[in-house]
């Protein structure tokens, strides 16, 4: 079996993830190109995931600061700039967090999702068969009857006032991750006078339904993990599954694919146990 030369998977990542010796990212044209580029990227570095994130790019591999005057918190002013303008998609998907997405990639993450085709009643389908929470049908709900809504107001169109923060929280990141709504700008409202404002996706993108409808998912699956490898390198099947959430036989399936298709190897980790996956130019 192969064995990953742990020396280039570092250079590789330190170049995938933009880290020095490049230079950070200054400006909101660059984050673009490096998430178009990438495919898709977290906004936040997650503890215990290696995988890029537009915060390293710009601050270099460190912790992210409590200090809202740190300079590589323009990030935050990036992202809410370009909810409106549409030249990324962001929402929490991956893991539930904050990602971005380009739009070349976008239709391969719809054509994985629970949307088949009609906004206006796949909602229900997904309630009724016990896959959506009460709670997320009816923000859903409110946004199909009111069009988008600041979250203050979005939580009394959906009658959550009084519900629970985890409970409302859930709905909105079960509805971001299956690609059902999104941030799609800010408004001055509330005690902080910072809110998001929200959207049904498909009414924010409504030719993204077309395209996504041309891709099988099989095709959606490969398409990612190419771009997964791409990005980190190297990973074990475990960590696959904890990012994509596919399941471990749909994960173990796409794989092997990829395995035959020789674009990645099996290969062993000199410092690690269990069996890797690796690009295959990073092995020895």
């Amino acid at each position: 079996m192969a064995i990953i030369d742990l020396k280039r998977l570092s250079a590789y990542r330190a170049k995938a993830f933009h880290l020095p010796p490049a230079k950070p990212l200054a400006s909101q044209s660059q984050a673009l190109r490096f998430i178009n580029e990438r495919g898709f990227i977290f906004f936040w570095p997650i503890k215990g995931v290696d995988f890029p994130s537009l915060w390293t790019a710009v601050a270099g591999d460190r912790p992210v600061p409590d200090e809202h005057d740190d300079p590589a918190h323009v990030t935050w002013r990036w992202k809410d700039d370009a909810l409106p303008k549409r030249i990324w998609y962001y929402a929490k998907v991956l893991r539930r967090k904050a990602t971005m997405i380009s739009f070349d990639v976008l239709p391969y993450f719809y054509a994985l999702s629970e949307n088949y085709g009609s906004p206006e009643e796949d909602h229900w389908i997904a309630y009724e068969e016990g896959r959506l929470t009460l709670a997320a049908k009816n923000v859903y709900d409110a946004l199909l009857k009111e069009g988008p809504l600041d979250s203050i107001s979005l939580r009394k169109a959906a009658r959550l006032v009084s519900a629970k923060e985890s409970e409302w929280n859930r709905a909105l990141e079960d509805l971001q991750k299956d690609f059902k709504i999104l941030p799609v700008g800010v408004a001055e409202v509330g005690a902080w006078k910072y809110a998001f404002m929200y959207q049904i996706t498909a009414r924010h993108y409504p030719e993204l339904l077309e395209r996504a409808r041309l891709i099988s998912e099989s095709q959606a699956r490969m398409k990612l993990l190419e771009l997964y490898f791409l990005s980190v390198g190297a990973t074990q099947a475990r960590d696959v599954n904890k990012l994509f959430g596919w399941g471990t036989e749909l994960t173990s399936r796409a794989l092997a694919r990829l395995v035959e298709g020789g674009k990645i190897s099996l290969a062993e980790h000199p410092k690690q146990k269990g069996e890797w996956l690796a690009l295959t130019s990073l092995c020895s």
